[in-house]
């Protein structure tokens, strides 16, 4: 199956939510790493993990297909 074929295909409803989980995490991510220099360096580097993560989730779960 293409792979563009398989992002426009129904997605199945667990995978609908870890796209969703994926896509806060995301956000939470970016949202940390705005944030000034007033935070310790761990929190900044947990901001980009929470990135990486979540959107990593959104888009694999986002190629996963209903089967018929």
């Amino acid at each position: 199956m293409e792979i563009l074929n398989r992002i426009v295909s129904p997605t199945p409803p667990f995978f609908r939510k870890v796209r969703k989980i994926g896509v806060v995490l995301t956000a939470i991510g970016a949202a940390v790493i705005s944030i000034p220099e007033q935070l310790p360096e761990a929190v900044g580097n947990a901001g980009g993990i929470l990135l990486l993560v979540g959107s990593v989730m959104a888009g694999i779960s986002q190629t996963a297909v209903k089967r018929e």
